[in-house]
Parts: structure tokens; C-alpha cells; sequence
């Protein structure tokens, strides 16, 4: 409540700072359920801000947790290809994952390994998924 009460007051302040819609739109997508809230919220940061890779993910991780796993993994290679982010890396690689596109998955996340061997997010969802053999 916190967060979202002052993302929205910072939008009031600057209603062009493409940033807050997507930390807003990101944060209700992942934490809740209010997915067409915010569709909206990353759509209006996506027009003032086309290019942006991080909001390319955050549009990228709605359709993932609508289970539009076509569209998620399109918008999360736009933002792979602008940005070689390992955050990036990790959302992209777990929905090829899901999709049962493993190999294509692993090469995701070890590309992103090696330019980022200690990323906890990109190790903590490889590992979520493919747990360490013994």
C-alpha cells in the first residue's frame, strides 16, 4: 500500500516520467492480481518510453503471469536485445522454461551467467527450476 500510494503520487507529480508507471505497473502485476490495472499503467510507459528495456520486461512479465506466454516471451527478447540484463535474462529464460523450451531456457540463462556469475535473481530462478544435481 505504501509502495503504490507513493508511485502514484509521484505519476500525479510527473505524469511523464515514464519510470513510476512502470514501477507501479510491474509491482501490480507481480504482486497481485490487478493485471488489467496494470496493462494500463505499462501500456502509458511504453508510449512515453518505447525503447525502454526494463519496461519492455515489466510489459513482458504481465503476459507471463496472464499465462500469454507467446506475447511475454516477444516482449522479453525486445528487452533482451536492447539490454543484456540479467534480470531480463532470468524473466525470458523462465518462460521459455515454462513453455517447455528448456534448451533454449539454459542458453538464455547461461549467456547471462557468465556476464553475471553472482546475480541472486538470475541464480535464484535457475535454481527454481532446475535444482543443482547431486
Amino acid at each position: 500500500d505504501i509502495v503504490e500510494s507513493s508511485l502514484r503520487k509521484l505519476i500525479r507529480i510527473k505524469p511523464d516520467y515514464a519510470h513510476a508507471y512502470n514501477a507501479l505497473g510491474y509491482t501490480l502485476a507481480d504482486r497481485t492480481t490487478r493485471f488489467d490495472e496494470a496493462k494500463q499503467l505499462l501500456e502509458k510507459a511504453l508510449k512515453l518510453a518505447p525503447e525502454d528495456p526494463f519496461i519492455l520486461d515489466s510489459m513482458g512479465w504481465l503476459y507471463y503471469r496472464l499465462k500469454d506466454y507467446d506475447q511475454a516471451v516477444g516482449y522479453l527478447r525486445q528487452a533482451l536485445a536492447i539490454r543484456a540484463d540479467p534480470e531480463i535474462a532470468a524473466h525470458l529464460g523462465e518462460v521459455l522454461w515454462v513453455k517447455g523450451e528448456h534448451a533454449e531456457a539454459e542458453q538464455v540463462w547461461n549467456t547471462a551467467l557468465k556476464a553475471s556469475p553472482k546475480h541472486e535473481a538470475l541464480i535464484g530462478v535457475i535454481n527454481k527450476f532446475k535444482p543443482a544435481q547431486p
